[in-house]
């Protein structure tokens, strides 16, 4: 499968917020023509009419004169003004992988983010890998505000946590508070799906 660029990736999470769409309603309500807005912007109509068919990505400048001109905020164009339910589908091929921290040359884990496009989430999801750690070697532990549940889907993990160390095998899962120190060492590699939730008020 061929890897996908920065530019590609910035292109299709810019999507889900269906620029081109918000800036063509905007346009017909307030009886605007192409040529016009042009007019108005310093844009040309052919490069305003490929921002409303999705084949150009609008960029913020761009966003800020057509804002000025029909008087709304940025908000407009990446909020969603019709509340409608949640509802995110991300394919796997769509997924990218990134290492625990990325100047580590021998990562602990892998993940990558299940819900990357969905806005204003209430936890946030990742497919985690985990390769086998080296016997000599004793993971870092981290930590961060909320709760983390992880399950098993298939290797053997071991989870350190209050000085303890606790056995995970496939289809086993946990669930703890993340703002203690706790780091996690494959005894075998393994997989797991990793959900973590910002701290209760």
């Amino acid at each position: 499968m061929e890897e996908e660029t920065g530019h590609q990736t910035i292109s299709r999470v810019l999507s889900g917020y269906e620029l081109g769409n918000k800036l063509r309603l905007l346009r017909l309500r307030k009886k605007i023509s192409l040529v016009d807005l042009g007019k108005h912007t310093g844009l040309s109509a052919s490069m305003l009419s490929q921002l409303e068919n999705g084949k150009l990505v609008p960029t913020l400048p761009t966003l800020a004169r057509v804002a000025m001109v029909f008087d709304v905020g940025l908000d407009y164009f990446f909020g969603d003004k019709r509340r409608r339910k949640a509802f995110t589908m991300v394919r796997s091929s769509e997924r990218l992988r990134f290492p625990d921290r990325a100047d580590n040359p021998s990562p602990d884990y892998f993940f990558e983010v299940l819900a990357f496009s969905a806005q204003e989430k209430g936890l946030q999801a990742y497919l985690a890998a985990f390769p086998k750690t080296a016997a000599a070697r004793t993971p870092p532990e981290h930590y961060h505000d909320g709760a983390e549940f992880l399950f098993l889907l298939e290797g053997k993990l071991v989870i350190h946590l209050q000085g303890e160390d606790h056995v995970l095998k496939p289809g086993d899962s946990v669930y703890f508070d993340a703002s203690e120190p706790h780091s996690y060492r494959a005894q075998a590699a393994a997989k797991a799906v990793v959900i973590t939730t910002p701290p209760r008020l």
